[in-house]
């Protein structure tokens, strides 16, 4: 209780004194001082923007209902500048408040007017004036002429892949690349056409990922081609390699059939890496561990190498083990009849 009583005494002591300063007269001169250089400044201030001046403002420009068999082959501008001339109060609400909606040109206006058409943007001024001021004059539009060049292109699907080099951290693997979607249509003149084969994406560079990466990435852009749809959502699916070891049969390969390949061991172990999605579906079938007729023909050794002529495709870094064995070539009798 005696805190709380401190505390109370202390704040009525601050506020007394507050009060007193407030009611002191060189206070009451100082505010007074205050009120009217604040009240000189808005004045000054009313008067600075009661002036005209002259600034620069940006409008955006955009195309509507363009086919998809039309190629663009120059680049539309993204805005419009043009400067004008107002009182001061008007140019600050430009500048500060005010959003201008896009310019928005129909290409069906175009169509039949050849493929090289040009629109000087004075034409375009209504289209700015009704979005200003009545009072506000428009002195200059930059640049003058809008260009809109373009062709028919004929149009063929071409598979997407992706473009970069996407590094994991050790003991993990890319164990699959999934697009959606994962071919576009890309409409372009023969020339371009004939030698397209592939929409690469931009390039996607990232380094020890661990787990599944997903990114949305536009297709490269070619000068005269245009791409529909323009991008593809790629998925990255990230996998942990785990060490497998398989016994394997030997088989001979080549072999005359009065003759029989004998192995000591018959079987040999296949170690590798595999990711763990896919660890229990490797058997020993996915191998096939051969020693080839040719290569003992002409060899003194008692031993031989054998060779994996098929892997399982979810492997890699694979090891046989022993990497020599003992053999022998049995001569086989036949009966005739």
């Amino acid at each position: 209780m005696s805190d709380k009583r401190n505390i109370r005494i202390r704040y009525s002591g601050i506020l007394e004194k507050i009060r007193n300063f407030m009611l002191s007269d060189k206070s009451r001169e100082f505010l007074i001082f205050l009120f009217f250089a604040f009240v000189s400044f808005c004045f000054w201030l009313l008067q600075v923007l009661n002036d005209d001046y002259e600034t620069e403002l940006s409008i955006p420009v955009k195309m509507k209902n363009v086919p998809e068999s039309v190629v663009m082959t120059s680049e539309l501008p993204t805005e419009l500048r043009f400067g004008v001339k107002d009182r001061g109060t008007v140019l600050a609400n430009y500048k500060l408040g005010h959003t201008f909606l896009p310019i928005t040109l129909d290409f069906s206006e175009f169509i039949g007017k050849g493929t090289h058409i040009q629109i000087p943007t004075q034409s375009l001024a209504n289209r700015i004036t009704s979005q200003l001021n009545q009072s506000t004059k428009i002195s200059v539009i930059e640049p003058d002429t809008l260009e809109i060049i373009y062709m028919q292109g004929k149009g063929k699907k071409v598979p997407v892949q992706l473009q970069g080099a996407v590094k994991t951290e050790r003991q993990y693997y890319i164990s699959n690349i999934t697009y959606s979607p994962d071919s576009v249509t890309v409409y372009a003149p023969n020339s371009i056409l004939d030698t397209l084969q592939v929409a690469y994406t931009q390039p996607l560079d990232m380094e020890n990922i661990s787990d599944t990466l997903r990114q949305k990435l536009d297709i490269m852009p070619i000068k005269g081609a245009r791409f529909i749809p323009s991008h593809s959502d790629i998925t990255l699916m990230v996998d942990v390699y785990a060490e497998k070891t398989l016994e394997v049969p030997v088989h001979g390969f080549g072999f005359p059939q009065d003759k029989v390949l004998r192995t000591f061991p018959s079987k040999v172990q296949v170690s590798f890496q595999v990711g763990l999605s896919h660890f229990k579906e490797v058997v020993p079938e996915d191998f096939i561990v051969e020693v080839d007729y040719k290569d003992l023909k002409d060899m003194d050794s008692e031993k031989c190498k054998p060779v994996l002529r098929v892997i399982s495709p979810y492997v890699n870094h694979v090891r046989i083990h022993p990497q020599e064995i003992d053999y022998i070539i049995e001569q086989q009798g036949f009966q005739h009849d």
